[in-house]
């Protein structure tokens, strides 16, 4: 029957020749995800953080990878992308090595954690910029380099943007002592963000999605962990039983990044085992963290 034939499954999930940029992508979930990337078959991924140093380490861990295809690197271009400077750096920077980008994973991103009578202006700020409005500059700064990529593909298939969120923007965040209203605030207004964008930019053959991991432990959320009773609680009160896994986050961009997932656009992927719609009621505290 024709509707049993599918058109190459063996290379749905491949990213074969892709080249991909990972802001953020010196460590975290943005490692986690370069690793995916170039596991997966990518030809190139370009490594971005604020400090030249890790990005160097990084790409050195990624590199010295076992299963990576021939030829197949990564390359770091620090560049802070908070400001529209750092941006245009880092687009400049890839433009170094390739005219067109297939995958652009914006994952840059900060918190911060205060009670709300204390909680500084500046701060709320600094987090809005960096999460959202550094998000769309480097979405538009290589809109160009991602229309190349689409057009220069033999086989129709559209450039990808995949966004980090957070649960936290689809649910409430952490409040009480260790609030984290403005990183909560952001993780909302980036999902819509991308909605728009995948509207924008779906006629020029770029989709706009977005992950929104719960609880991975990482340097970001490690201290939260901690004042939330430690990792082994927070587990448990999953459930699944358990945190998030760097696998967790690899499967979800790599189906988000290949031809598998080409038909979604617009959308936001919770990654944190259900945690989400679990909770039937918000520990104050510092106790619950979506």
């Amino acid at each position: 029957m024709a509707e049993a034939q599918l058109h190459d499954f063996p290379s749905l999930f491949s990213l074969k020749g892709k080249v991909a940029v990972v802001t953020g992508g010196s460590r975290g979930l943005g490692l986690h995800a370069a690793s995916a990337f170039l596991q997966a078959g990518a030809s190139t991924v370009f490594i971005s953080s604020r400090k030249a140093g890790a990005c160097d380490a990084a790409c050195e861990a990624l590199n010295a990878l076992p299963n990576l295809a021939p030829g197949a690197r990564a390359v770091p271009v620090p560049a802070d992308s908070a400001s529209q400077q750092g941006v245009l750096q880092l687009v400049a920077g890839v433009r170094q090595h390739t005219d067109k980008v297939d995958i652009l994973f914006a994952n840059a991103g900060a918190s911060w954690g205060e009670a709300f009578d204390k909680h500084l202006d500046q701060a709320f700020a600094k987090v809005m910029d960096l999460n959202v409005k550094a998000v769309f500059n480097t979405i538009r700064e290589f809109t160009p380099l991602l229309e190349k990529a689409a057009q220069a593909s033999g086989d129709g298939q559209p450039s990808k943007v995949i966004i980090t969120a957070s649960v936290a923007g689809l649910g409430i965040g952490t409040l009480g002592k260790q609030g984290t209203y403005g990183y909560s605030a952001s993780k909302a207004a980036v999902i819509h963000l991308g909605r728009n964008l995948a509207v924008e930019l779906g006629p020029r053959r770029i989709t706009v999605n977005s992950i929104c991991p719960g609880f991975f432990p990482s340097k970001m959320s490690n201290g939260l962990l901690s004042l939330s009773g430690g990792a082994d609680k927070m587990a448990q009160g999953n459930p699944m039983r358990r945190l998030g896994h760097p696998e967790d986050i690899a499967g979800a961009v790599v189906y988000l990044a290949s031809r598998a997932g080409s038909h979604v656009n617009g959308e936001a992927i919770a990654i944190d085992g259900g945690a989400l719609w679990s909770r039937g009621e918000l520990q104050r505290g510092g106790e619950s963290k979506l």
